[in-house]
């Protein structure tokens, strides 16, 4: 308690305070574009911290990071245009309650999620750090392979749709993260003989190209027009008592999914939201509603992306090990201060860890304080006439995508794959689950060979650990519930079959 008050008092210093609120105002504002996500915006900003104490540098960057987290989820529920794949699980409802005209709802929520979420990571971090990281530590090759097969068998079964085209999808996904150099041997790998492809696709230009560009085709050719010429009030944007009901333990939940999950490398929050979301759904008493405008689908999500977003840092900060390209960032930033992070950061620099964890609270109210005003304005934008909004985020789309690498090849790519999913969804099949599988795929080809290296090629070592088992276990009740929903499906369209022949005889 004594180092945290001390961290406080540092989080509170003028400077500190005023890097916090750059940061998290920057972050935000720059999560709201769509493909501009965190890891440019604090890749951008870093020169500007050198001339910083090193405290007041690493709480602005921090800023940034969770800020640009909660913008994100701005640009997915107004316009479903994800700029991570944690925010693509936020669009399956989020943007369906904004064609609803819930888009304030939406927000509202998200930000209290957000608030709850983060600050449970916050309490997280500061009393089970030491644990955590032994929990972290526990998981290898074995148990990251399970975990992953979990998540894609879980993706299959959101969203409401055909759990057979959300396989198909996964593998797609799956196949598509292949693309380019082999990592064990460096094997050219459906490239084409393109030297853009030798690093494979990126994630920027497929995501905008899924849900951006194909979601814009979708609405032309049905012809969809937006009616919400409403003035946007404080008492509109508040959810419902029915609806705070139906979000309490979801957030909860789903805080204790990103807790779990955020410190552990590779994982963070594109995990934590999936099971997030999956479990609401598997608990809910109204599935059907989700991938339709849940409110469930937007708390669970948003809770466990923020709660992973603080205790991303826990490896970071105690082990020194990035489990994101974001926290890769960071730990460059800590090292060009002269701070070598790792197991001794808390007894050498007690103050700028405790100072850190500190502001992340501080930085967390001033989300909540500063994005509730703005809901309005961002609620304003679906105002806007479709012959208008439609070439901006066309335009904002293709800055996305070539700003990632300065190349009017992701441009291409995102092209491509906005109509070849415009042509998917037109079918039922539903993006999310190939961003999934796109997203994890390099993760299970890594982690299955090195399981497979570890265990001298047996694949009876994949089942060798406690807790892969028992994940194991967990993916074949899954898979076999879903079996049963079909099964009862069928023998309940058998039956009406029968009984129509009955009567018409």
């Amino acid at each position: 308690m004594e180092d945290f008050l001390i961290g406080l008092s540092t989080a509170m210093m003028t400077q500190n305070l005023l890097a916090c609120l750059a940061g998290v105002f920057l972050g935000t504002a720059i999560g709201v574009i769509p493909g501009i996500g965190a890891l440019a915006a604090i890749s951008l900003l870093l020169p500007v911290t050198f001339a910083m104490d090193p405290t007041t540098g690493i709480v602005m960057l921090a800023g940034v990071y969770y800020g640009a987290e909660y913008g994100d989820s701005t640009a997915s529920i107004l316009l479903n245009l994800p700029g991570t794949p944690s925010n693509a699980i936020t669009c399956l409802d989020g943007y369906p309650m904004a064609q609803k005209g819930e888009a304030g709802v939406a927000l509202f929520m998200t930000t209290i999620a957000s608030f709850v979420g983060g600050s449970i990571g916050i309490l997280v971090l500061s009393a089970l750090t030491p644990a955590i990281v032994k929990v972290g530590m526990a998981f290898g090759a074995v148990e990251y392979f399970a975990i992953i097969v979990f998540c894609f068998v879980a993706v299959a079964t959101i969203g409401g749709s055909d759990p057979k085209k959300n396989f198909v999808m996964v593998a797609l996904g799956a196949l598509l993260g292949t693309v380019g150099l082999d990592i064990y041997d460096g094997a050219d790998r459906y490239s084409f003989g393109s030297h853009n492809l030798i690093d494979g696709l990126s994630l920027v230009p497929v995501a905008m190209g899924l849900f951006g560009l194909s979601e814009i085709i979708m609405s032309i050719r049905d012809g969809e027009q937006r009616h919400m010429r409403h003035k946007i009030s404080f008492k509109s944007m508040l959810p419902s008592a029915q609806q705070w009901k139906r979000s309490f333990w979801p957030m909860l939940r789903g805080a204790a999914s990103g807790c779990f999950f955020g410190p552990l490398p590779g994982t963070g929050p594109s995990v934590s939201t999936i099971l997030a979301y999956a479990n609401e759904k598997k608990l809910s008493r109204r599935p059907e509603e989700f991938g339709k405008g849940a409110i469930e689908g937007v708390a669970a999500p948003e809770s466990a992306n923020n709660a992973a977003v603080q205790t991303a840092f826990v490896p970071t900060l105690s082990l020194g090990i990035p489990g994101t390209p974001t926290m890769a960032i960071m730990i460059g930033a800590l090292m060009i201060h002269g701070i070598v992070p790792g197991p001794m950061l808390m007894s050498n620099e007690p103050q700028l860890f405790w100072g850190l964890v500190a502001s992340f609270w501080i930085g967390n109210v001033l989300l909540l304080v500063i994005n509730i005003p703005l809901i309005g304005l961002w609620v304003s934008f679906l105002n806007v006439p479709y012959r208008l909004l439609y070439p901006a985020i066309i335009i904002l789309i293709c800055v996305g995508s070539y700003s990632l690498k300065n190349s009017t090849f992701d441009v291409l790519v995102m092209l491509v794959v906005g109509v070849a999913a415009y042509g998917l969804r037109r079918h039922g099949f539903l993006p999310a689950p190939l961003l999934i599988g796109f997203v994890l795929s390099p993760m299970l080809e890594e982690n299955f060979r090195r399981a497979m290296i570890m265990g001298r090629g047996e694949v009876s070592y994949l089942f060798d650990s406690p807790i892969s088992i028992v994940t194991w276990l967990l993916t074949l009740g899954m898979v076999l519930s879903v079996l049963y929903r079909h099964q009862l499906k069928r023998l309940a369209a058998r039956s009406l079959g029968d009984t129509t022949k009955t009567e018409n005889h």
